[in-house]
């Protein structure tokens, strides 16, 4: 398993179009990839998941990954979010 924190810096956090973003590059990957913000974790797959944890901009979230492709994911998902404003 393969685990990363980091700080969502975007405005608008990870609402609608961040959260489309987030959930497209997740599905590129085989590995089971989970978001956990304050306990609560959801599949990084599920739009409606990634949405109901509600991240606003300074929340801290881990992205976590178990799998072939692990790493990558997580690579991948922390340069998507820290790129989400470009």
């Amino acid at each position: 398993m393969t685990e990363k924190k980091l700080t969502i810096q975007h405005p608008s956090g990870l609402h609608a179009r961040p959260a489309s973003l987030l959930v497209q590059e997740a599905s590129k990957f085989e590995s089971k990839i989970t978001l956990v913000k304050a306990g609560k974790e959801v599949d990084a797959k599920s739009l409606l998941g990634v949405m109901s944890l509600a991240v606003k901009q300074g929340d801290e979230i881990t992205i976590r990954a178990e799998g072939a492709d692990a790493e990558q994911a997580v690579s991948a998902l922390v340069e998507r979010l820290e790129n989400l404003g470009e």
